[in-house]
């Protein structure tokens, strides 16, 4: 029989009782479905909240004693949070495995088929995996259709259409972003100032004011990664090379990305959101304090909120979720809805490994319309084998390359939380 609530004891606990639960809790994992895990998760923070309220001293801080309890009601919090990402993520896994693998008749009898061809077609993707296997060593004329100029393979398309998914699902950036396919250098027309309307008399001559308007290139960086395979794993036909393959160069390559589009400089590489975002807010102390994200919200332009989201780091939202504002209400709110996301004075909010923790300096967080940061994609992603460097060893190393830009085209629709005094770049 299922245990229906998972929420942690009431705050009045002894440590050692939050501890039996908490244990309890965390078996009974597996037996729950999403969505009761986002109940219980609901339940657990306000149980969390209750017992910040109830046990504060006069001077709003915790003994030592309940602040240990409260930092494990807090790690299950976290947790019940890791698992719900966890089990969304094999949902959608099963989703796609369990999608047909033939292609149903859909035609006439007796009427021509659609044929694939190039990348798309069948003969491809079945010449590409065989190239793999043989570390490159049996190339079909099928494939020089997708050389690149640096002698690697272009992927068949379906393995690039796998790759973008994973990058989605891998650097948030690319969620919140705007993703441009390009084949050259792209140039973005920016409105540099805009028109202004004026009240004329009756009769009176029409006054026309020159928009005037600046220019954002997006280049094309080049990004690759490089995995190293078993000889006995290439020739093991039972093996899932080409899955590996996309998730090991997904993941490298969606960390790269998502490092280099948060807080990247823009030399060989994209720049950062948090390098281009206009600073609106610099902490009055070396804390964030809950006014302080209040007055980020309104710095931020009225239309630029309606599609607005924040951007912190784990760390720093782990703070942010004991504030209150004026009235008593804590300002971050956890989803209860699958697929959406916590938030922070009811704007979505999101976490990322490379946004900088609190620390003098430091942008430590992001408001904004994310959707005008633009990501170029150039071309198609490619495949090529290191045939000898580590053939001493029994290993292959493949290398994956993409080439990719990413700028955030409007300053303005992007605020930035700035803590106060000098960033210790040593």
């Amino acid at each position: 029989m299922r245990c229906k609530n998972l929420s942690i004891a009431a705050p009045s606990c002894a440590p050692d009782t939050f501890r039996a639960e908490t244990e309890k809790t965390m078996k009974n994992f597996t037996n729950f479905t999403i969505n009761e895990l986002r109940e219980n998760r609901a339940k657990s923070w306000e149980a969390a909240k209750a017992f910040l309220d109830s046990h504060r001293t006069d001077n709003g801080t915790l003994s030592a004693e309940d602040s240990a309890v409260y930092d494990r009601m807090e790690a299950e919090i976290i947790a019940l949070g890791k698992e719900i990402e966890r089990m969304e993520r094999s949902a959608a896994l099963e989703a796609e495995l369990s999608r047909p693998v033939g292609s149903p008749l859909t035609n006439i009898p007796g009427s021509a088929m659609d044929t694939k061809t190039g990348r798309a077609s069948d003969a491809y993707k079945h010449s590409f995996l065989t190239a793999l296997r043989s570390n490159f060593r049996q190339v079909s004329n099928v494939l020089t259709e997708g050389t690149d100029t640096s002698g690697g393979y272009l992927v068949p398309d379906e393995y690039d259409e796998r790759l973008i998914e994973k990058l989605d699902a891998e650097n948030v950036m690319r969620s919140l972003g705007t993703v441009i396919q390009t084949s050259g250098e792209r140039k973005i027309n920016v409105a540099a100032s805009k028109p202004a309307a004026s009240w004329i008399e009756e009769g009176g001559e029409l006054v026309f004011s020159d928009p005037q308007f600046s220019q954002i290139i997006l280049d094309a960086y080049k990004l690759s990664v490089a995995v190293k395979v078993s000889e006995e794993l290439l020739a093991d036909n039972a093996y899932d090379l080409e899955g590996w393959l996309i998730n090991s160069f997904s993941r490298a390559l969606a960390n790269s990305e998502e490092e280099a589009m948060v807080i990247g400089d823009g030399v060989s590489k994209p720049t950062g959101i948090l390098t281009s975002g206009e600073v609106g807010i610099t902490t009055a102390g070396n804390k964030i304090e809950a006014d302080e994200i209040i007055d980020l919200i309104y710095k931020l332009k009225r239309p630029y909120r309606t599609n607005a989201v924040f951007l912190t780091a784990d760390s720093t939202l782990a703070a942010i979720r004991k504030m209150k504002d004026s009235t008593g209400q804590y300002l971050w709110q956890p989803a209860l809805t699958a697929g959406e996301p916590d938030r922070l004075l009811g704007y979505p909010v999101y976490t990322s490994a490379f946004v900088p923790t609190v620390a003098a300096g430091q942008p430590v967080l992001a408001f904004g319309d994310m959707s005008y940061y633009n990501i170029g994609d150039r071309g198609v992603r490619s495949f090529a084998a290191l045939h000898e460097l580590y053939a001493g060893v029994g290993q292959v190393a493949f290398v994956c390359k993409e080439r990719v830009d990413g700028k955030l085209v409007l300053p303005e629709a992007v605020q930035i939380m700035k803590m106060k005094g000098a960033a210790n770049n040593g």
